[in-house]
Order: structure tokens, then sequence, then C-alpha cells
């Protein structure tokens, strides 16, 4: 579990950094944006994340938080950019990301102790 969520963060680590470091080799790759604010939004708040899991994978049990965090960090990545290829709007290049995703989530499932269930609360009062 710890080395998928290391691998998984230093993936987010790497790719959200990325346009806002050099933002001529993002584009060159995932084509030119308008709103580059948003690419750096995005590469900004997926660099957050993966800064949380790098410093989950640390503990000897993974929170039911963070492991929810991964897994739904995932799969809404690779969902949206599946349907966003499918119409059109994003290059085809974006399914090497939806496929890397998809290996994040079912290795989170799979080596998951407990079983993978969204973590849930209730309130009292």
């Amino acid at each position: 579990m710890n080395r998928v969520l290391r691998t998984q963060a230093a993936y987010y680590l790497a790719t959200g950094i990325w346009p806002l470091l050099h933002r001529r080799s993002f584009e060159a790759v995932t084509g030119r944006k308008v709103d580059f604010w948003l690419v750096e939004t995005v590469g900004v708040t997926v660099a957050a994340v993966g800064a949380g899991l790098a410093q989950t994978a640390r503990s000897a049990e993974p929170s039911p938080e963070m492991l929810t965090t991964a897994v739904l960090t995932a799969s809404g990545l690779g969902v949206v950019e599946l349907i966003y290829v499918i119409r059109g709007r994003i290059r085809p290049v974006y399914l090497l990301d939806v496929a890397a995703e998809a290996v994040f989530v079912a290795s989170l499932v799979r080596t998951s102790k407990r079983g993978f269930v969204c973590a849930s609360s209730t309130l009292d009062g």
C-alpha cells in the first residue's frame, strides 16, 4: 500500500508542478491552453494532494481519509480526462494519464487491508 501511495505521490508532484515550471513543454505535449490559470490551479491542487500522499505513505497504517483522497482523486481525474478526450476537447495523450489513474485506483483497492470503503461520518445532535 505504501509503495503505491509513494508512487502516486511522486506522479502527482511531478505532473502538478510541470505546468508551473515549464509552460512551453507542457503545452507542447498537451496542447495550447486558453485559460492557463485553470491549468495552474489544477497543477497546484494535484501537487498538494501529492504532498499529502507522500506524508501518509510514511505512516505504518495510512488513514482512511487519505486512502479515500487517493482513490477519489485518481478516479475523478481519470473520468474527467476520459470524458473530455472522447468529446475531442483535449488531446488523446491524456489517455496515458487515464491509464495511470486507473492503475492507482486498482492498486489501492487491491492492497487495502480492510477493503476500500469511503469514509463517512455522522453528526450527533
